[in-house]
């Protein structure tokens, strides 16, 4: 034992959480938030009590939030993994019951003064379920077509019933993180190219579907389709939000228009610039250095996860953390591809950036989970 190893095992149990949490990680992601409050003063026309204030407040409780998460030991969350699905299973039921509809969706339920999206407690919960199974799972059963069903039955439940909402984006997100827990599991790779061949054969039956009595999509998910594949063809109706995205996105060039000079914020072009769209906004401000920059510090965190996941010999806390970290790739590569015409919109915001209230204190709880199985990985 060197003398370090030493000096920390003689501090007291509480003491000794706090020298082992990543901090490096927490600085990262209060970074990424700390970018996302300019953006949303600078989009408000420089009033901090429009977005960015509400923003500070609720980053605040969901740092306090991930601190209290990872002081508690992973064995505990990992036996309260099944409660958390179950739950957040149930809440996506009620949604089809007494949801609010916004947006033409119905996604979320009124708590009092909470409005709960259950959807995103879901991304979350499912994480923490695969990643209990496969830690109980013999791992010589991973990919044995028995053991293989039950983990594909746990994912498609909850994506169906995000898929009536109707919420796309969301049943994208829950279907590849699950995917990605199976694949960090071992799952064999014969699985995932046959379901690759199903989801081609799918996106063919759903063009098939267009305009039948067994359409599989609403129609304006067809117009957001028909929008990617070419915004021209209707620029100031289903194509206006990607035109004017990318006149955003290109006006910038190199270095941006400067903080707060953005005009295709500052005179409204910008559809959701303070939600789903705020990329373009950054990008048009802070030009592509900005935009590149937004982007290494995702990557970065996104490395201090794979790093943690790698160095921690518990299976569970493995599995958790690479699913974590899975999920938060898929989040801002969803929407920066989305913003940017790489893909169809499909309504996902970005992490930490994006307003919102419920998507950024579920995802720093998501990082509370990561810190505790950091902080209790076996020495």
């Amino acid at each position: 034992m060197s003398y370090l190893e030493y000096n920390v095992k003689t501090v007291p149990t509480g003491l000794r959480k706090v020298l082992h949490v990543n901090w490096p990680l927490v600085l990262l992601l209060t970074a990424v938030a700390s970018v996302g409050f300019l953006m949303l003063y600078s989009v408000a026309g420089g009033r901090i009590e429009v977005w960015a204030e509400p923003q500070m407040e609720r980053f605040a409780v969901g740092i306090v939030a991930m601190l209290a998460i990872g002081f508690v030991p992973i064995w505990f969350w990992r036996n309260l993994s099944a409660v958390a699905y179950l739950v957040s299973l149930l809440l996506l039921v009620a949604v089809e019951i007494v949801g609010t509809i916004g947006m033409g969706a119905q996604r979320w339920i009124e708590l009092g003064p909470l409005r709960l999206q259950p959807s995103e407690l879901m991304k979350i919960a499912l994480v923490m379920l695969l990643a209990a199974y496969y830690d109980w799972l013999d791992v010589k059963k991973v990919s044995h077509p028995l053991w293989v069903i039950i983990p594909v039955v746990i994912v498609l439940v909850p994506t169906f019933l995000v898929l009536k909402q109707p919420d796309l984006g969301t049943a994208i997100l829950l279907l590849a993180g699950g995917g990605i827990v199976m694949f960090v599991a071992g799952v064999s790779l014969w699985y995932f190219a046959a379901v690759i061949a199903l989801a081609v054969g799918l996106v063919f039956t759903v063009f098939e579907s267009r305009g039948t009595e067994w359409q599989l999509i609403k129609d304006y998910q067809f117009r957001r389709i028909d929008t990617f594949l070419d915004p021209s063809t209707d620029p100031l109706g289903a194509g206006y939000n990607i035109t004017q995205a990318q006149i955003a996105l290109g006006s910038g060039g190199w270095a941006g228009k400067g903080y707060m000079q953005g005009t295709q914020s500052r005179l409204n072009f910008l559809p959701e610039k303070h939600t789903d769209f705020i990329f373009t906004t950054l990008a048009e401000e802070f030009g592509f250095i900005g935009a590149v920059s937004l982007l290494t510090l995702y990557v970065l965190i996104l490395v201090f996860c794979i790093q943690s996941a790698l160095s921690n010999r518990d299976r569970f806390s493995a599995l958790l953390t690479f699913g974590v970290g899975g999920t938060f790739f898929l989040f801002f590569m969803v929407n920066m591809s989305m913003v940017t015409g790489l893909m169809p919109v499909v309504g996902v915001p970005l992490p930490l950036v994006s307003y919102g209230g419920t998507a950024m204190i579920i995802l720093l709880g998501a990082f509370g989970l990561v810190q505790s199985a950091h902080i209790h990985r076996p020495r």
